[in-house]
């Protein structure tokens, strides 16, 4: 199964992709049958869309090969931080220039330094991922103080936040593994 983490941020210091380097690791880790990659929305510079593409043929040259990774996951870990109560508009960017990511498992991360998390953007995230045909986990891992939880090369700090990840990463394979199937 191809599993892509969305690092939904497009800042140079983005701390969401704390959580997407430590993720993209842990499930390389415990989950070897799996394909894991990362699309880190600091390397690309999608235009405000002007056009959808229903498969990577479609897509224009320049942006195929992320056409391609798009369409080939078989399921999503999405981590963005809360911009204004939403989601990253880079993030919704991203996926409005390749909807319809049907029946594919969706896992919800939200990260910010504030304590609550992002819990704002969690909330909108489910609505978004329904509207892409995607089926969101119900396991949510909103991650406040992200800071002090993952270091800036997504190691984690805090020992504590364990059991949250665990119930996370296995609701998450649960759930795509069977859509999979």
């Amino acid at each position: 199964m191809n599993i892509e983490i969305v690092s939904g941020s497009p800042r140079e210091h983005s701390v969401t992709l704390r959580a997407a380097l430590f993720f993209q690791r842990h499930l390389a880790e415990k989950y070897p049958q799996h394909n894991v990659g990362l699309v880190d929305l600091r390397k690309y510079h999608l235009p405000f869309v002007n056009a959808v593409y229903s498969s990577p043929d479609k897509a224009p040259e320049e942006l195929q090969p992320l056409a391609h990774r798009m369409f080939a996951a078989n399921a999503f870990i999405v981590v963005t931080p809360e911009y204004n109560g939403s989601f990253s508009p880079a993030l919704a960017n991203l996926f409005d220039h390749f909807p319809k990511q049907l029946h594919k498992a969706f896992g919800l991360i939200t990260a910010s330094v504030g304590p609550l998390g992002g819990m704002r953007a969690a909330l909108q995230l489910q609505h978004f991922a329904l509207a892409l045909q995607g089926i969101p986990s119900p396991q949510m891992l909103v991650v406040g103080q992200v800071e002090q939880k993952f270091d800036g090369e997504g190691n984690l700090l805090a020992e504590a936040f364990q059991g949250n990840i665990d119930t996370f990463t296995s609701e998450f394979i649960w759930l795509a593994e069977k859509l999979h199937s």
